[in-house]
């Protein structure tokens, strides 16, 4: 049973803990990229906001049911905020400074859950302090910041999980499987579609809708679980034209976005994102020569919500082509345990950051287009290029 002691503890004196201060259940040296599998891994959660307790605090508690983890801290720029987040999940210690909980509590996890502006940074502190990583998105905010945390990952031995729990979903990978196997037939039309609605109380968070906080708007806070789904799956992307506009809420950032990509083999598609929507929806339809294939959801899909088509003159014969198996939802608790099962066995991640690059690298050519007015090949944004540094560069706005 967990130590409600040390839980009052926090809740009674603050949540700033002191670097060095000795406990019973302290940091452990650490040898290897890979932590001891004989031991629940030490992990501590950074940023105490509502992501963190309604699906990161739940997928951990799973997993150290089962003897897997061991959550021992939560760090958050607002003390008190992380002072009541440990008390309310009953975790031992909370810390204002992330970088001290890191040089305390030398956990083996971490799971990044702050504001977008601050993911990259401390993912490379993370990293260089011994921790694997599970981080929500966006990643980061540019090419370069991507590349300055694969950087890290080269240097330090460990590994960064993007949070893309679309893909972990049970009917991603049916589909994906479908399209890479060729039952389907190759893909010719996508439609991705993230129309949401998000007001005035949402935008009240002060780092929500500005650009050098939440790096970007509708496209990459809430599109970004469609848009990175639609390129999982798809053949490799080669051009975007886009627009981004903000239409109707008082914010920097960006309230809706279009783009028309381009993929390898000839297939296109368009995309949508919005938070004016009343109507609220998530879709995405793959049309392909033998099956059209569809994912209609607002959050967080089931088995249920996908729908396939067969071509009335050509269906496929592959069997069970439209059956996905056991039913996984796509959350983050099924691709935190597949992460988990990776670090015991000593493999990489499933979704890794070098895979994660090809959505960054598609975001940023997707703001480039909004700005430039011309579409943008892949490959094209090299580091001499400012959107390689930044999605809005300031010479652009």
């Amino acid at each position: 049973m967990r130590n409600v002691h040390r839980v009052r503890e926090v809740a009674r004196d603050t949540a700033v803990h002191r670097p060095g201060a000795g406990t019973q259940d302290g940091p452990g040296e650490r040898v290897s990229p890979v932590p001891p599998a004989s031991r629940p891994y030490r992990t501590a959660i950074i940023g105490a906001g509502s992501i963190a307790g309604d699906a990161h605090v739940p997928a951990i508690r799973a997993l150290e049911s089962a003897g897997h983890l061991d959550l021992v801290a939560v760090a958050d720029a607002d003390a008190r905020r992380a002072e009541r987040f440990a008390a309310t999940h009953a975790i031992p210690r909370g810390y204002r400074d992330p970088r001290e909980l890191l040089a305390t509590e030398r956990p083996d996890l971490v799971v990044v859950c702050t504001p977008s502006f601050t993911h990259a940074d401390l993912t490379v502190a993370a990293l260089e302090a011994g921790a694997w990583v599970f981080c929500e998105k966006p990643l980061c905010g540019s090419l370069a910041d991507h590349d300055r945390i694969l950087a890290a990952e080269r240097a330090t031995g460990r590994y960064c999980a993007p949070v893309f729990q679309w893909r972990a979903g049970s009917g991603a990978a049916h589909v994906r499987d479908l399209l890479h196997g060729g039952a389907a037939g190759p893909p010719l039309l996508a439609l991705c579609q993230t129309t949401w609605y998000r007001g005035a109380d949402y935008y009240a968070a002060p780092w929500r809708g500005r650009r050098a906080t939440e790096l970007g708007g509708a496209t990459v806070t809430q599109g970004i679980h469609a848009m990175d789904l639609l390129l999982w799956l798809m053949p490799d992307w080669t051009e975007v034209s886009a627009r981004v506009a903000t239409v109707d809420r008082d914010i920097e950032t960006e309230d809706v976005s279009l783009a028309h990509v381009a993929f390898s083999g000839g297939a296109l598609a368009s995309i949508v994102n919005s938070v004016v929507s009343s109507h609220q929806e998530s879709y995405l339809r793959l049309d392909c020569a033998r099956a059209s294939v569809e994912l209609r959801h607002l959050y967080a899909y089931r088995n249920e919500h996908w729908t396939f088509t067969p071509a009335p003159d050509h269906p496929p014969t592959a069997p069970d082509w439209d059956t996905i198996g056991p039913d996984v939802p796509a959350h983050q608790a099924p691709q935190l345990a597949d992460l988990v099962a990776r670090m015991r066995r000593g493999e990489p991640p499933e979704h890794t950051t070098a895979d994660a690059r090809r959505t960054t690298e598609f975001v940023t050519a997707l703001y480039k287009s909004a700005r430039t007015g011309q579409p943008v090949p892949r490959g094209s944004i090299t580091p001499d290029d400012p959107f390689h540094h930044s999605w809005s560069p300031a010479a652009t706005r």
